[in-house]
């Protein structure tokens, strides 16, 4: 593979869709299929990042192990519905510029493009699918085969699938989880305003864009090798 390359990584949720409706509402079903109150609104989309047991872990710390693994199958059982009802593509819709930013980037020969999410392998295929994105990601890592974020593993894994090192890579997020995740694994991150954490929490980020306008040249900074 040429090395003149660099690998710009995106997270999903709060990033590239906004899929914060489903969320919620399913994580408020899944608190009320074990007989415990939903955390507040703030509180739950603040876990939005992490690998279900994780989350679930740090929205009901005192909650036995048994009733940690209700609530992620409840939860999964609740957005699976909540997603075939109304569809992926409207349940989970690319916030405004996205598309156009990744058909951009894909167009450059120099630039491959990743994701690195929380989510399920089958729940990545299907807004992958719905949103007919299948094309542009030479790499795609998911909850599945990874230690929930901010652990570097997914990065690590698309770095050495995409054949760059961290100079030539970046990762985009909305979260702390996903600025924590690139300063482990050794590459640039870059925050984006609009999703569910605080900007004030992304303190780990080299930049906040504000805009999916404003990428490429926030991009500019990580050259091909």
């Amino acid at each position: 593979m040429s090395t003149s390359l660099r690998l710009v990584i995106f997270d999903v949720d709060g990033t590239l869709v906004d899929s914060q409706g489903d969320i919620v509402a399913a994580l408020t079903h899944a608190f009320g299929a074990v007989g415990r109150p939903a955390p507040d609104r703030a509180t739950m989309l603040g876990i939005v990042g992490l690998s279900l047991d994780v989350a679930m872990a740090r929205l009901a710390p005192e909650a036995p192990e048994a009733t940690r693994a209700r609530l992620v199958q409840a939860y999964k059982d609740a957005y699976m519905d909540l997603r075939s009802r109304a569809g992926a593509a409207h349940s989970s819709p690319l916030f405004p510029g996205a598309r156009e930013a990744l058909e951009a980037l894909s167009a450059d020969e120099n630039t491959l493009l990743g994701i690195a999410t929380g989510k399920s392998r089958r729940g990545l295929d299907k807004l992958i699918e719905a949103h007919g994105l299948h094309r542009l990601f030479v790499t795609q890592q998911v909850a599945d085969f990874h230690p929930s974020k901010p652990h570097p593993s997914m990065i690590l894994q698309a770095m050495t699938e995409a054949g760059v090192g961290p100079k030539e890579t970046v990762m985009i997020g909305d979260t702390s989880y996903d600025m924590d995740m690139a300063a482990a694994a050794g590459v640039r991150g870059i925050g984006v305003s609009w999703g569910y954490h605080p900007v004030a929490a992304l303190h780990r980020a080299e930049r906040i864009v504000h805009g999916f306008d404003e990428l490429a040249d926030a991009l500019a900074g990580t050259p091909a090798a």
